[in-house]
């Protein structure tokens, strides 16, 4: 499987905008304005200029909001899951499996986290072909063995989701099964093109810009 870079990612069926860190950098910014569908994580749709739907529990959501988008509102209350899974699952409701993830990084680091590592869980159990695209690079969920688009000088964190083997070609530095994930990171591109050989579920990131 290659996964591509994101500037030639082809489209998705849906945009999610989290209520974190606003996408500032052209490819965030233009994923948003290209997207076929947008759905807003509660209080995004303060920093949205056009939404679909907004879903969440409803915490975040000002006033003025609750009565400018009661048509589009799809309000959950359960707390089992964060206002992105719920929003994930609506997507996942109307057919929607490409999704790219915006907004759902940066201010609390807990929930930066907590976003980031959900990605895997969207694959693994929704079947959802994941990105989550901040405003400096952008993450996949992969599983196995796959091919990554790059370029010299890209740098690349791979992030272990329980592989007990992870090989790599085409990266400066050897990959491995690593134990923390402060181990994967600060890695780099040699060609246009990396793969990994893994037996499990990982994340990897890559920048938009080379170092």
């Amino acid at each position: 499987m290659l996964f591509p870079d994101i500037r030639q990612l082809g489209g998705c069926d849906a945009v999610i905008l989290a209520n974190g860190e606003p996408p500032r950098h052209e490819v965030p910014l233009r994923l948003l304005r290209e997207a076929p569908f947008v759905c807003c994580c509660d209080g995004a749709i303060c920093q949205c200029e056009r939404a679909d739907a907004v879903v969440g529990d409803g915490d975040s959501l000002p006033g003025w909001a609750r009565t400018r988008c009661s048509s589009i509102l799809h309000q959950v209350t359960e707390q089992d899951d964060n206002d992105l899974t719920k929003a994930t699952r609506y997507c996942l409701s109307r057919g929607f499996r490409r999704i790219v993830y915006l907004g759902a990084t940066g201010l609390r680091e807990d929930h930066t986290l907590g976003n980031i590592s959900l990605i895997v869980r969207y694959r693994q159990e929704m079947g959802v072909e994941p990105v989550l695209a901040t405003n400096h690079g952008w993450f996949v969920a992969a599983k196995g063995d796959a091919d990554f688009a790059s370029f010299p000088h890209q740098q690349v964190s791979i992030f272990n989701f329980g592989c007990s083997h992870i090989g790599s070609t085409g990266l400066r530095w050897d990959s491995y099964a690593y134990r923390s994930w402060w181990q994967g990171t600060l890695n780099e591109a040699a060609t246009d093109r990396f793969s990994l050989q893994a037996d499990g579920d990982y994340l990897v990131f890559r920048t938009y810009e080379a170092k």
